[in-house]
């Protein structure tokens, strides 16, 4: 990663508002303590979030507390398998860049050039599009697909076969929007179908949220019905110290904090103080929230959307399917195939994961029955058969909660001593600023 070279005006900003980062294994006997000081801006606590999810890492807990112009953030992360990090170059990366999140430029993705797509979700869709980028000898290096309440949005980054150059012949281009634009419209989605092809830079992922937000997807009507998984979203206003108080109850995965965070950033609310606890495979999270101006959410109508919006952030991630991978020597016209061998034997594609690495790809799709039902183990079996058994294997979903690291949790011992210390101090620190009535 090539770090920014500065000017001398530069700098002193960078000084002034470099964050401090303290990461430490000593505190918490189940996972990795990260804490992180930094002068308030708008936007820094998603930084600060996405710096961790972006290295696949599980937030268990989390202390947030903003004072005036001062912000604390605490995250007790682990990996995937639930231990704690022991990498010292991966600690070192997350010093790094936690400490530069105050002026982080985008990496250029390998000039590729960006399509953008949202329409309304069908079985074989996804064929259509990589057959369709195919025809027009695009090369899909990379690419995240999401569908929530009938919807899909989509980021694919794409290069000329030929030349391995990113497509900015502007006639080439409006082919490709044309054809792309035809696909996602269908019978009945000619109003809000969109397609765009562009060389801009952004962060993936809350690409994908601010898309299926401007798509309003969160108004939709779910196309299935509501599970024990599905999240509770409540918001009230306090007050007496004039914020918005947000809950969410969900069952916990990775990412998790980064959507909910995300979404209430690009819909301008700050955070100023949450807490977020993990238990078994359920999650907890409360933000004190107001607007920028410092004024907390002012009508009925605007708590329903901001309710709406949080359980479409946290069910667009959610994993529906059968989750298979695909591993195999990249060739023109790969997903295509694929894709249409899906469509074939009555699989949707809820969401997949597209990356290329050298010759090599890894492909990972979440598939789903036509009806959204689980799919038959004798299709997938099927399926496998034509693609190949060593290519294509179904994959378990990593585990996000390590028994034996709750069963240590409750041990007495120094390190648990320390870590309620901790959690002593914050609450302690809430309670003089008001905004717990207990820090016992």
């Amino acid at each position: 990663m090539e770090w920014p070279v500065l000017d001398e005006y530069e700098k002193l900003v960078f000084r002034m508002n470099t964050p401090r980062v303290v990461i430490d294994n000593s505190v918490c006997s189940r996972a990795t303590v990260v804490k992180v000081d930094s002068a308030r801006n708008h936007g820094i606590l998603l930084e600060a979030v996405q710096v961790i999810t972006d290295l696949n890492l599980s937030i268990k807990k989390a202390y947030i507390s903003c004072d005036g112009r001062w912000f604390m953030d605490v995250f007790h992360v682990t990996d995937q398998n639930g231990n704690k990090l022991t990498d010292q170059s991966e600690i070192s990366y997350i010093e790094q860049s936690l400490g530069t999140i105050y002026y982080r430029r985008a990496n250029d993705n390998r000039r590729l050039t960006a399509l953008e797509l949202t329409g309304t979700d069908r079985v074989g869709l996804l064929s259509e599009v990589f057959a369709v980028l195919a025809d027009l000898q695009c090369n899909v290096v990379e690419a995240k697909v999401w569908t929530h309440n009938g919807r899909i949005a989509s980021l694919i980054y794409v290069k000329d076969c030929n030349s391995g150059s990113p497509i900015e012949d502007s006639q080439h281009i409006d082919r490709i929007e044309a054809r792309l634009k035809h696909v996602l419209k269908g019978d009945n989605d000619i109003r809000s179908a969109k397609t765009t092809v562009s060389m801009a830079v952004t962060h993936t992922e809350r690409r994908l949220h601010q898309m299926m937000f401007a798509d309003r997807d969160y108004e939709r009507k779910p196309i299935l019905q509501l599970t024990a998984d599905s999240p509770i979203v409540t918001v009230q206003n306090w007050a007496e110290r004039g914020y918005s108080v947000v809950n969410v109850q969900c069952k916990d995965r990775t990412k998790l904090l980064f959507d909910v965070v995300c979404t209430l950033t690009d819909m301008e609310y700050v955070v100023f103080h949450a807490t977020v606890n993990t238990a078994e495979d359920k999650a907890n999270m409360e933000f004190l929230i107001r607007h920028m101006d410092g004024t907390p959410i002012s009508s009925e109508p605007e708590r329903q959307r901001v309710v709406q919006c949080l359980e479409a952030s946290v069910e667009r991630r959610a994993s529906k399917g059968v989750r298979l991978e695909l591993c195999t020597a990249d060739r023109v016209g790969l997903l295509a195939e694929v894709t249409r061998t899906f469509r074939e034997n009555g699989l949707n594609v809820t969401r997949a994961e597209i990356s290329t690495t050298m010759d090599t790809v890894l492909n990972i799709f979440y598939v789903t029955d036509a009806l959204g039902n689980p799919a038959d183990p004798k299709i997938i079996e099927a399926v496998r058969h034509r693609i190949g058994f060593a290519d294509l294997q179904v994959k378990e979903l990593p585990l996000l909660y390590d028994e034996k690291a709750e069963r240590e949790e409750e041990a007495v011992g120094v390190a648990g001593a320390v870590l309620w210390s901790l959690g002593s101090m914050v609450r302690r620190n809430l309670y003089h600023l008001g905004l717990i009535r207990s820090y016992s």
